[in-house]
Protein backbone atom coordinates (compact mmCIF):
# COMPACT_ATOMS: atom_id res chain seq x y z
CA UNK A 1 0.00 0.00 0.00
CA UNK A 2 1.26 3.62 -0.91
CA UNK A 3 0.45 6.62 0.20
CA UNK A 4 -0.76 9.20 -2.83
CA UNK A 5 -1.24 13.05 -2.29
CA UNK A 6 -4.35 14.31 -4.72
CA UNK A 7 -3.91 18.59 -5.01
CA UNK A 8 -5.42 20.08 -7.44
CA UNK A 9 -5.74 24.32 -8.58
CA UNK A 10 -9.29 25.44 -8.75
CA UNK A 11 -9.77 25.53 -12.49
CA UNK A 12 -8.02 21.49 -12.50
CA UNK A 13 -10.34 20.16 -10.12
CA UNK A 14 -12.95 18.70 -12.26
CA UNK A 15 -9.68 17.15 -14.32
CA UNK A 16 -8.50 15.53 -11.31
CA UNK A 17 -11.81 14.36 -10.77
CA UNK A 18 -12.38 12.93 -13.68
CA UNK A 19 -8.67 11.70 -13.71
CA UNK A 20 -9.65 9.60 -10.16
CA UNK A 21 -12.79 8.63 -11.10
CA UNK A 22 -11.34 6.94 -14.48
CA UNK A 23 -8.86 5.06 -12.63
CA UNK A 24 -10.60 4.49 -9.17
CA UNK A 25 -9.62 0.57 -9.35
CA UNK A 26 -5.86 1.60 -9.53
CA UNK A 27 -6.18 4.21 -6.30
CA UNK A 28 -8.42 1.94 -4.36
CA UNK A 29 -6.12 -0.50 -1.90
CA UNK A 30 -3.04 2.99 -1.13
CA UNK A 31 -3.71 5.60 0.83
CA UNK A 32 -4.89 8.67 -0.31
CA UNK A 33 -4.37 12.23 1.00
CA UNK A 34 -5.63 15.44 -0.72
CA UNK A 35 -6.00 18.48 0.14
CA UNK A 36 -9.33 20.13 1.22
CA UNK A 37 -11.44 20.85 -1.49
CA UNK A 38 -10.04 18.49 -4.02
CA UNK A 39 -10.37 15.67 -1.71
CA UNK A 40 -14.45 16.24 -0.97
CA UNK A 41 -15.16 16.27 -4.59
CA UNK A 42 -13.07 13.26 -5.47
CA UNK A 43 -14.85 11.55 -2.51
CA UNK A 44 -18.36 12.54 -3.69
CA UNK A 45 -17.79 11.01 -7.39
CA UNK A 46 -16.16 7.61 -5.78
CA UNK A 47 -15.99 5.38 -3.26
CA UNK A 48 -12.60 6.22 -2.39
CA UNK A 49 -11.45 7.19 1.13
CA UNK A 50 -9.37 10.21 1.58
CA UNK A 51 -7.37 11.65 4.42
CA UNK A 52 -8.94 15.26 3.80
CA UNK A 53 -5.46 18.31 4.92
CA UNK A 54 -6.61 21.49 5.05
CA UNK A 55 -6.80 23.66 1.66
CA UNK A 56 -3.51 24.59 -0.29
CA UNK A 57 -3.66 28.29 0.73
CA UNK A 58 -4.40 27.54 4.25
CA UNK A 59 -1.16 25.04 4.85
CA UNK A 60 -2.79 21.70 3.17
CA UNK A 61 0.45 22.07 0.69
CA UNK A 62 2.48 22.31 3.80
CA UNK A 63 0.81 19.33 5.54
CA UNK A 64 1.33 17.49 2.51
CA UNK A 65 5.09 18.71 2.65
CA UNK A 66 5.29 17.56 5.83
CA UNK A 67 5.20 13.71 5.09
CA UNK A 68 7.33 14.16 1.72
CA UNK A 69 10.20 15.61 4.27
CA UNK A 70 9.89 11.97 6.42
CA UNK A 71 9.94 10.28 3.16
CA UNK A 72 6.15 9.03 4.17
CA UNK A 73 4.43 9.88 0.81
CA UNK A 74 5.23 7.95 -2.23
CA UNK A 75 3.94 9.56 -4.95
CA UNK A 76 1.82 13.31 -6.06
CA UNK A 77 -0.60 14.43 -8.49
CA UNK A 78 -0.73 17.87 -8.30
CA UNK A 79 -2.66 19.37 -11.38
CA UNK A 80 -1.40 22.88 -11.48
CA UNK A 81 -2.97 25.41 -13.07
CA UNK A 82 0.49 27.82 -14.72
CA UNK A 83 -1.97 30.16 -16.11
CA UNK A 84 -3.01 31.54 -13.08
CA UNK A 85 -1.08 33.32 -10.08
CA UNK A 86 -1.67 31.27 -6.79
CA UNK A 87 -1.42 33.36 -3.23
CA UNK A 88 0.36 30.50 -1.95
CA UNK A 89 3.36 29.81 -4.80
CA UNK A 90 6.04 29.79 -2.56
CA UNK A 91 4.08 26.84 -0.76
CA UNK A 92 3.97 25.21 -3.98
CA UNK A 93 7.66 25.46 -4.88
CA UNK A 94 8.64 24.25 -1.73
CA UNK A 95 6.36 20.82 -2.01
CA UNK A 96 8.01 20.51 -5.50
CA UNK A 97 11.45 21.21 -3.89
CA UNK A 98 11.12 18.60 -1.02
CA UNK A 99 9.86 15.75 -3.99
CA UNK A 100 12.91 17.12 -5.74
CA UNK A 101 14.85 16.25 -2.60
CA UNK A 102 13.53 13.11 -1.58
CA UNK A 103 13.13 11.96 -4.95
CA UNK A 104 8.98 11.08 -4.73
CA UNK A 105 7.21 10.92 -8.29
CA UNK A 106 5.49 13.96 -8.75
CA UNK A 107 2.93 14.97 -11.81
CA UNK A 108 2.02 18.39 -12.18
CA UNK A 109 -0.42 17.46 -15.46
CA UNK A 110 -2.46 15.06 -16.40
CA UNK A 111 -0.34 13.96 -19.22
CA UNK A 112 2.52 12.98 -16.72
CA UNK A 113 -0.21 11.89 -13.95
CA UNK A 114 -1.60 9.03 -16.98
CA UNK A 115 2.46 7.55 -16.71
CA UNK A 116 2.61 7.24 -12.79
CA UNK A 117 -0.69 5.55 -12.40
CA UNK A 118 -0.15 3.36 -15.38
CA UNK A 119 3.26 2.73 -14.26
CA UNK A 120 1.67 2.21 -10.32
CA UNK A 121 -0.97 -0.33 -12.15
CA UNK A 122 1.90 -2.26 -13.57
CA UNK A 123 3.54 -2.78 -10.07
CA UNK A 124 6.31 -0.22 -10.66
CA UNK A 125 6.62 1.35 -7.72
CA UNK A 126 7.54 -1.71 -5.68
CA UNK A 127 10.89 0.18 -4.88
CA UNK A 128 8.91 2.73 -2.45
CA UNK A 129 8.09 -0.33 -0.65
CA UNK A 130 11.48 -0.98 0.00
CA UNK A 131 12.35 2.53 1.20
CA UNK A 132 10.02 2.19 3.79
CA UNK A 133 11.13 -1.08 5.02
CA UNK A 134 14.57 -0.28 5.00
CA UNK A 135 14.42 3.63 6.48
CA UNK A 136 16.53 4.54 8.84
CA UNK A 137 15.16 5.15 12.81
CA UNK A 138 15.56 8.85 13.22
CA UNK A 139 18.11 8.88 16.25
Amino acid sequence: MLSIALIAHDRKKDEMVNFVTAYEHVFEGHKLYATGTTGTRIMANTKLNIHRFMSGPLGGDQQIGALVAKNEMDLIIFLRDPLMAQPHEPDIIALLRLCDVQGIPCATNIATAELLVRALDRGDFAWRELVHKYKPGIE
